[in-house]
């Protein structure tokens, strides 16, 4: 794959056997040895480490040295509550465009001196360009080059305690800088599985050393792409380009929990982002489609661009963005995009899949209790 960039643990995925494929311009595993089932099933249960350095990191440094003039700059380009963000804690955030779309989610966490925003792969450069155009008079914009690993699963915290005994004390959206095995690392409890776990930034250099001591620990299993789609599937979490893009407000896919009462109709900082009057208008009267988790009947899954009908012999009312086996549930689980008035769990509808009309519920999300410590 000479055309595919790698990242800085790809001689460890072949080391393990993994089997890789090309994702937005890398070269990552798919899976291990294990398979993609068991690997689910060992993050629902254990501990599983993915290497998401394909990733983009990216700080936003005021230049006045007043991190509040970055919040207030990143919040004309994002519907969230930015400036509210306490030092050494994060939240998701969307970048919107002019008609509302998204175009692309991310994290953003307040370092103290500085933000600093992890972005989607296949976006980090037009989420770059789009920050210096827009920020870049008042922040400095730095693309980050460094390594980042996921440790996700209930007994993450245990694992990573063993080399890094202050992540004990974190809570679900703390940001800390933290000693990990000897290595300085920004280390994050989130994730985009549902479970517990731990996002960890380092030097390149460093991140095969930390890697090894955590495989090191009998809990932890290296986990591919192809079991973190399926465990943020469960989790009913969006993957952007499939359940979200330019073509989605953050209304229709079900994110307005992610648009704090600050930046909301009669908020202290009301609007002022691309798309307001979109966004604003949809959650004030509703929008016209809803994102919905899915529950195809029987044991065949529906994947990505399965026509819905609202009745066997109607017109397609929507599709399937995101689809396949959930393990944990043992059934097909999707998620897709169906008229407000269909959106209601419980809904019945049907798939078209394989030229047959399929039964399908609409189901109350995410399928699998999250496991985040509060």
């Amino acid at each position: 794959m000479p055309d595919l960039q790698t990242t800085p643990l790809h001689a460890l995925h072949v080391s393990l056997g993994a089997k890789m494929a090309p994702f937005a311009g890398y070269e990552l595993p798919i899976n291990y040895p294990a398979g993609i089932l068991q690997e689910h099933l060992h993050v629902r249960g254990a501990a599983g480490l993915f290497d998401v350095s394909h990733m983009g990191q990216i700080v936003l440094r005021p230049r006045s040295g007043a991190v509040a003039d970055a919040a207030a700059a990143l919040e004309t380009l994002v519907p969230v509550d930015v400036a509210g963000l306490a030092p050494g804690r994060q939240r998701y955030a969307l970048f919107t465009a002019p008609d509302g779309g998204i175009l692309d989610d991310l994290m953003v966490a307040n370092r103290g001196d500085h933000l600093l925003l992890v972005v989607n792969a296949a976006c980090k450069t037009a989420d770059l360009a789009h920050l210096q155009a827009d920020l870049g008079e008042i922040c400095e914009v730095e693309p980050l080059d460094r390594a980042l690993v996921a440790l996700q699963g209930p007994k993450a915290e245990a694992a990573l305690a063993r080399i890094a005994p202050d992540v004990a004390g974190m809570r679900f959206m703390d940001v800390r800088s933290l000693d990990v095995g000897g290595v300085p690392a920004i280390v994050s409890r989130s994730g985009y599985t549902g479970e517990d776990g731990y996002e960890i930034s380092l030097a390149n250099e460093h991140v095969a050393d930390v890697a090894a001591a955590l495989l090191n620990d009998a809990d932890v299993l290296p986990i591919g792409l192809g079991a973190r789609d399926s465990l943020r599937l469960e989790a009913g979490l969006c993957l952007y380009g499939h359940d979200i893009d330019a073509t989605t407000t953050p209304v229709e896919a079900a994110l307005e929990w992610a648009i704090q009462p600050a930046r909301r109709t009669g908020g202290a900082r009301a609007g002022g982002f691309p798309g307001a009057d979109v966004v604003l208008g949809q959650l004030a009267a509703g929008a016209p489609r809803r994102r919905v988790m899915l529950l195809p009947e029987g044991r065949a899954p529906m994947r990505e661009g399965v026509e819905i009908h609202a009745a066997q012999d109607g017109p397609a009312v929507g599709r399937i963005t995101s689809g396949g086996f959930g393990p944990t549930l043992g059934a097909p689980v999707a998620m897709g995009y169906v008229p407000t008035a269909l959106a209601a769990p419980d809904t019945p509808v049907f798939g078209l899949l394989r030229g047959r009309m399929q039964p399908v519920k609409v189901a109350r999300g995410p399928l699998v209790r999250p496991g985040y410590k509060r």
